[in-house]
């Protein structure tokens, strides 16, 4: 199949992939920088998540892409499952700078939650986290059924 005939879910997955993996080679340098000028040769521990979880998101994204390329189900299901997820890892390594950036906490599930001077309501913390489990599964699910439904 040439390229031009690919859904706009599986060009979406690749190019995101891309960037994903470019996000993590910049968090790289930003890490080695903080480690190089560190003490005790270390980076703040955000810039480290923010770098391993972009790196990681890249190739998950790939298999994103494959799923909705094979998938059975419409272009538009296939194209809203795999925008979900891309919000979600690109929601979550934007958070990981953010806080690798702020220098604000090591663990953004303590209470109360810092982002910076401010703090984040429980609510809305929970809230966030609850979205993000449910919609990558689901929609990593969905597209790994439709998947199935082709294959067999």
């Amino acid at each position: 199949m040439i390229i031009e005939q690919w859904e706009c879910s599986v060009k979406l997955a690749i190019v995101f992939s891309g960037i994903f993996l470019w996000v993590g080679m910049l968090t790289g340098v930003w890490k080695y920088i903080q480690i190089s000028q560190s003490p005790h040769a270390k980076s703040h521990y955000y810039v480290d998540v923010a770098h391993r979880s972009s790196l990681l998101y890249a190739p998950a994204t790939l298999i994103l892409a494959v799923l909705a390329y094979c998938s059975a189900w419409s272009a538009l299901i296939n194209f809203i499952c795999v925008v979900i997820n891309l919000f979600f890892f690109s929601f979550s390594i934007l958070s990981y700078i953010l806080h690798g950036f702020l220098k604000d906490t090591n663990n953004q599930f303590k209470q109360p939650h810092q982002l910076g001077r401010f703090s984040i309501p429980t609510l809305m913390m929970r809230s966030a986290m609850i979205l993000l489990v449910m919609g990558e599964l689901g929609a990593t699910c969905v597209l790994l059924i439709g998947t199935v439904k082709t294959l067999f």
